[in-house]
């Protein structure tokens, strides 16, 4: 993708990379979108670069993500719609989600106190995206209705191993003969 500056159009929720503190760019600011990749925009602002939401992308003249989930009456949470939210989040450096990468290893949800546990890994122990992509899981999980509240936590046993992603990605990645 060609690097666009553009003006935020609205007030905008960003992640620095790669440490993932959330932080507000204001409406009426120059980005530059250096990077488009799964629905997220990695733009830079300010001498530092910051990843946007797909949900957030019309504060940037793009069409934003939606994540429409139907609320189960009964006051729930339907674990279907976390594993859905999930797969709405891609690796910021392969353009495969973390389900299918194999990087989601459980998924907990609490009825009783409304909060959904995630255990994840990365690619790398020392992935330098860990902290932005936990507040991607923590961020799009926290769409599903019903959920007060994501809890992450970053695993390394196993290990990770291409073994872990489906055969599908393995083949998107050019992984698979």
């Amino acid at each position: 993708m060609e690097q666009k500056m553009v003006v935020t159009e609205r007030d905008c929720t960003a992640r620095l990379v790669p440490a993932g503190n959330v932080t507000t760019i204001p409406e009426g600011e120059f980005v530059t979108i250096t990077q488009e990749l799964g629905g997220n925009y990695t733009v830079t602002w300010r001498g530092n670069m910051y990843r946007i939401d797909g949900t957030d992308a019309s504060a940037i003249g793009r069409k934003a993500m939606t994540l429409d989930f139907e609320s189960p009456e009964d006051g729930s949470i339907n674990e279907q719609q976390v594993w859905d939210a999930l797969e709405t989040i891609f690796d910021p450096e392969i353009p495969i989600n973390l389900v299918s990468l194999g990087l989601i290893y459980k998924v907990d949800v609490n009825q009783q106190t409304q909060e959904v546990n995630v255990n994840m890994t990365l690619t790398a122990p020392g992935c330098g995206m860990g902290p932005v992509l936990v507040g991607d899981v923590e961020y799009r999980v926290g769409l599903v209705p019903n959920v007060r509240k994501v809890n992450v936590e970053l695993v390394f046993d196993p290990p990770w191993s291409r073994d872990m992603m489906s055969e599908e990605a393995q083949l998107e990645a050019g992984l698979f003969f």
